[in-house]
């Protein structure tokens, strides 16, 4: 196996990736437009999507950073919208689309067409984090958008099956696929709650953050697997136990929480950006074969798809979003709902890769033998509708976040938030330093001792002197007393942030960042004392 392209590959999308940091353009845009770009550079391979590799290889772990980056509880808060944007709004767009294609595009059969709506039909979840992490979305809004990014490629996956299905002529119905997707999501979702306590017990009892690491990578490919393997839904299992273990992480050890962030960051990079310019290189492979669409019926077609992708979602956004408001028990729950928030949800539709990887999961025959109908102009209908959303959406949303003029972050509020939190978890470390103290076993010298609480209160990092005397009663070092009791504070301290998490004082942002310094801290604490 030649593995130059592949380095050739990850090491050309990252360059581009990390010049992409220092240019206004998103980086996601340059990485699609180098692939368009060179691929048709003379010498360059075809790198055909292979769905066997980008649905169990590339998609779990994609999933998993991004729902580990979320928020449980701000998840569970908008399940309302979530759900009927990752599933509703999935299914709508899928009936739409495949509607509207049977009727522009002349001899494509409503099943081919049908496929063509499932394959389209889901916003792409690398593209949604990409955008709420460089625009200044409201929470709100970002919440929403992960979390339809998270689950509606089960929708999306699912439905493609039974529109196959009806395609290559299996006989599909609509009871049948009914019945597949709830079973796809009933068993993914079970698959998920079965393992993420044992994964996360497994994590939490390895002694070493090295072991640790390598079982948070293996965890995602885990869930998948078990879950496909049940013909469930891979993709709700990895959402699942990854929301799971991300809203548990806090009982993790710091060193595994440091690498594992360090160790996630790298891969994340590594394979968005490869996923970018693997949507680029995909050009010379969904124009071989047209045909009869070749030329300007193909472009027009092209056109003609995606802005009924752009409008059904509005179609869909604004009556999902008010409807429910009729509600008196709704509006007083949320308050005023400006129109600005339905706007940017509707517009903040980008598909990418895994509509792409489904799509050249299409077979080349049906039953009998016959080729599928009309399968290269669906994968090109597919390619542009994924390029369109990419450059055209994803260039004008920036801009448009910021001429809307959406109310800035309240940094005074989440700075007392901060403050106030910090305050809380201070006087509780002083608390259980004083009750460590107090008990004869943790016998202290006194300039260590107002170490701590210099450190508790200053919270800086500074050498001091090493001691190594033994304490008689416990056998231990001052060294191995000290880290103790400096960890036994940073833990009250952490308890306390949790608890305001947990009581939604603070969000997870805050929690992460609160998180954060105190595991510096402990690993300052833990360097110094030995």
């Amino acid at each position: 196996m030649d593995v130059m392209p592949l380095l050739l590959l990850v090491a050309g999308s990252a360059a581009i990736a990390a010049a992409g940091r220092r240019v206004p353009v998103p980086a996601p845009l340059l990485l699609v437009a180098a692939g368009l770009a060179v691929s048709y550079l003379p010498g360059v391979p075809d790198y055909t999507l292979d769905p066997h590799i980008v649905l169990p290889l590339l998609l779990p772990p994609l999933l998993h950073t991004a729902a580990t980056d979320s928020s449980y509880l701000d998840l569970r808060a908008q399940a309302r919208p979530v759900a009927l944007l990752s599933v509703g709004y999935v299914l709508f767009a899928t009936f739409v689309v495949g509607c509207a294609a049977y009727v522009i595009v002349p001899g494509l059969p409503l099943t081919a067409a049908l496929v063509l709506g499932a394959v389209v039909a889901p916003p792409d979840a690398v593209a949604a984090t990409a955008v709420a992490r460089r625009v200044g979305l409201p929470s709100r809004i970002t919440t929403i958008l992960q979390g339809e990014s998270l689950v509606n490629d089960a929708t999306a996956i699912t439905a493609f099956k039974v529109a196959l299905a009806a395609a290559v002529g299996e006989g599909a119905t609509w009871a049948g696929g009914i019945g597949e997707f709830l079973i796809a999501a009933v068993g993914g979702v079970g698959v998920g709650l079965v393992l993420m306590v044992p994964l996360h017990w497994l994590r939490t009892h390895l002694k070493e953050a090295l072991l640790q690491n390598a079982l948070s990578l293996l965890i995602p490919f885990v869930a998948y697997a078990v879950a496909e393997q049940v013909h469930a839904s891979g993709v709700l299992a990895v959402v699942v136990v990854a929301l799971y273990l991300g809203h548990r992480a806090w009982e993790v050890d710091f060193a595994t929480r440091l690498q594992e962030e360090a160790v996630w960051k790298m891969v994340a990079f590594v394979l968005e950006s490869a996923v970018f310019a693997l949507i680029g290189l995909q050009l010379p492979v969904v124009l071989k074969g047209l045909g009869e669409y070749e030329g300007i019926d193909a472009a027009w077609y092209a056109l003609a798809v995606f802005l009924v992708v752009a409008v059904a979602r509005f179609v869909w956004v604004y009556p999902a979003t008010y409807l429910p408001r009729l509600s008196a028990r709704v509006r007083a729950r949320e308050g005023d709902l400006s129109w600005k928030g339905p706007f940017v949800i509707g517009w903040a539709g980008m598909r990418g890769v895994v509509s792409l990887a489904i799509a050249f999961s299409i077979p080349l025959t049906v039953h009998g033998g016959e080729p599928f109908p009309e399968r290269n102009l669906v994968l090109f209908l597919t390619f542009t509708t994924v390029i369109g959303t990419l450059v055209v959406q994803g260039v004008s949303l920036p801009p448009l976040i910021r001429l809307l003029r959406f109310p800035a972050h309240d940094v005074q509020a989440e700075t007392l938030a901060e403050a106030n939190a910090q305050a809380q978890a201070s006087r509780a470390a002083e608390r259980r330093l004083d009750e460590l103290l107090a008990d004869g076993r943790n016998a202290l010298p006194t300039p260590l001792a107002d170490r701590l609480r210099t450190v508790l209160e200053r919270r800086r990092n500074a050498v001091w002197e090493r001691l190594g005397q033994v304490n008689p009663v416990t056998g231990e070092t001052v060294d191995d007393t000290y880290r103790r009791l400096s960890r036994e504070m940073i833990s009250a301290e952490r308890e306390v942030f949790v608890r305001l998490r947990d009581g939604r004082y603070i969000d997870d942002e805050m929690l992460r960042t609160l998180l954060r310094r105190l595991d510096l801290e402990e690993a300052a604490a833990y360097r110094e004392t030995t």
